[in-house]
């Protein structure tokens, strides 16, 4: 079979006009970025009348350090409505340059369900990422401008809380210290790098409903804290209007297409593990309008995808979902059973391969705690069982066999190389579920404190006990309670190789307490996030990056990029 560059660059795509016709976007609020890629402006959604899609999430049970083909059944799905006679728009994340260069690679989808053209949607796009790096990294330079002048606002040098970004996996950003040198090269104090998907600016982004409410966003962003233990915002610094004209563009949609020519609207990239994990408001806004079905993706697993798309993204969008697809394959039940040693950044063991059906039956412990986890929210599931190449008949017929003793709705698809027509089952699947119909609930309201709403994610969707605290967890708990960011909901940072916050905890964890052993206050974003275990907001590269293998040919051409 080709590579995915391969039949990326094979493809013939619509003109770009005729996707965004196709949605009803007008051609006014359509501005060409090259040739198969636009943005399409935020004036759209006032243009292309009320919401008429059916709301799909597209989430996982809990995945290996390489995925398990969610974003490809995402796309899948999208081209399958067409083949049972529906319509569709797909949105999603933009890749980050972080996993496209480390183990996980890029984020276009696979095989014959693949956003196009593949390269330029896992590089540079339109440079939004770029945008957002600029900006978050303009009011950090600001900040220690700040203090080299004078510090006016009585900042005090530990508690600067905002970092600088980088859109690249490097693990000894992790912790820096800045201003070394003489008096003239700034005032040194020890801070941080995050990745940019993880920052504060694009979870801003992405939660965006207006370019007024960009700016009132980033405006209101908690920097620092002064000698008083106030906080400081970026209006208070100055920078808030600059970061909003770096961003102003970046706020629209993207809109490219599928191989069989499906919108897909990707913007926006937050990751899920350190982040909320959804692509932008906006973009499902242009979306809803446009299709029979919208199509989204949360990431990880439902644990934390999900849970955050949930409590997070359709709190603040107004959204409800009609119904949700698990993603689950062989090969991430297989690694749930406990009997392998699965590690991020590494490739997946070969014996993981071997023929066991026992190891499936253990692992799928797993799949019916995220079943439980979407039911808790009162959405419809359908598991979809990704098809690999390494499966075998047997292993199939006994995840079959642990579907059908839950009573699930499920089908095996083949989206890799079957496209569209290898997930037209469970496009009929997903349309009964949307036809029962979901009863969407919040998991806690908005007036419940911090910590109820942390021990309710813990015991509710996690399965833990109960939650321990460190002491500047406890402090900065009561700290943002006085400020009045108690009416926050909660962003988790835990790992996303287990349902707990240990990576190397498998199937459904139980008797076991939830450490938090730090929280941040993503005030601007509208979040408040505890850091679970030993989670990185900065990942680093394993062993074999995908950047060694990625090059360009002696004709100009881009090779190992999939």
């Amino acid at each position: 079979m080709p590579t995915d560059l391969e039949i990326a660059r094979a493809a013939e795509p619509r003109p770009i006009e005729d996707v965004a016709t196709q949605m009803g976007v007008p051609i006014a609020d359509v501005r060409h970025w090259g040739r198969d890629v636009a943005k399409v402006s935020l004036s759209a959604v006032e243009r292309m009348g009320p919401p008429r899609a059916r709301y799909v999430l597209v989430t996982a049970a809990t995945p290996t350090p390489l995925g398990e083909g969610k974003t490809t059944v995402a796309v899948g799905l999208s081209q399958a409505f067409a083949h049972i006679g529906k319509s569709a728009v797909v949105t999603l994340r933009q890749p980050s340059l972080g996993p496209t260069f480390g183990i996980k690679g890029g984020a276009a989808g696979g095989g014959y369900s693949q956003v196009i053209p593949m390269e330029q949607l896992n590089l540079h796009l339109t440079g939004d990422f770029h945008a957002v790096t600029s900006a978050a990294n303009l009011m950090a330079a600001l900040i220690d401008s700040h203090l080299y002048h004078g510090n006016p606002l009585s900042i005090r040098l530990h508690e600067v809380s905002w970092r600088r970004v980088l859109d690249v996996n490097d693990r000894a950003l992790r912790e820096v210290v800045v201003g070394l040198g003489s008096a003239a090269d700034g005032v040194p104090r020890q801070t941080a790098f995050d990745i940019t998907a993880a920052s504060e600016v694009m979870a801003i982004l992405a939660l965006a409903s207006s370019v007024r409410d960009l700016r009132e966003r980033l405006g209101r962003a908690v920097v620092a804290y002064d000698r008083h233990r106030q906080p400081v915002t970026a209006d208070d610094v100055g920078g808030a209007g600059a970061m909003a004209v770096l961003l102003k563009d970046a706020l629209d949609p993207n809109l490219l297409q599928t191989l069989e020519g499906v919108p897909a609207l990707v913007h926006a990239g937050p990751f899920a593990n350190i982040a909320h994990g959804s692509s932008s408001l906006v973009a499902d806004y242009v979306g809803i309008r446009g299709s029979d079905y919208l199509v989204t993706e949360a990431g990880f697993g439902s644990d934390i995808g999900a849970e955050k798309f949930f409590n997070i993204k359709c709190r603040a969008s107004g959204l409800e979902p009609d119904a949700a697809v698990v993603v689950t394959t062989v090969r991430g039940l297989k690694a749930q059973s406990g009997k392998h040693h699965v590690r991020a950044g590494r490739l997946l063991p070969e014996d993981l391969f071997g023929e066991d059906t026992d190891e499936v039956v253990a692992g799928a412990e797993n799949l019916r705690h995220h079943i439980g986890i979407v039911r808790r929210f009162g959405v419809q599931p359908v598991v979809a069982i990704n098809h690999f190449p390494t499966d075998h008949a047997s292993e199939l017929a006994a995840l079959e066999g642990v579907c059908d003793d839950m009573g699930i709705r499920y089908a095996i698809c083949d989206p890799f190389t079957g496209g569209g027509a290898g997930v037209a089952d469970l496009a009929r699947k997903v349309e009964d579920a949307c036809n029962e119909g979901s009863e969407f609930r919040l998991l806690y309201p908005d007036e419940a404190s911090l910590k109820e709403k942390i021990e309710s994610i813990a015991t509710e969707v996690y399965g833990a006990d109960g939650v321990s605290y460190d002491l500047a967890a406890e402090r900065n708990l009561a700290r943002f309670e006085e400020l009045g960011w108690g009416s926050l909901p909660i962003c988790m940072a835990k790992t996303h190789l287990s349902i707990s916050h240990d990576p190397s905890s498998y199937g459904a964890p139980r008797s076991w307490t939830l450490p938090i052993r730090d929280v941040r206050a993503a005030v601007g974003a509208g979040f408040v996030l505890p850091l679970c275990g030993d989670i990185r907001t900065m990942p680093g590269l394993g062993s074999q990056p995908a950047a060694v293998s990625i090059d360009i040919d002696k004709d100009g051409n881009v090779v190992g990029l999939d």
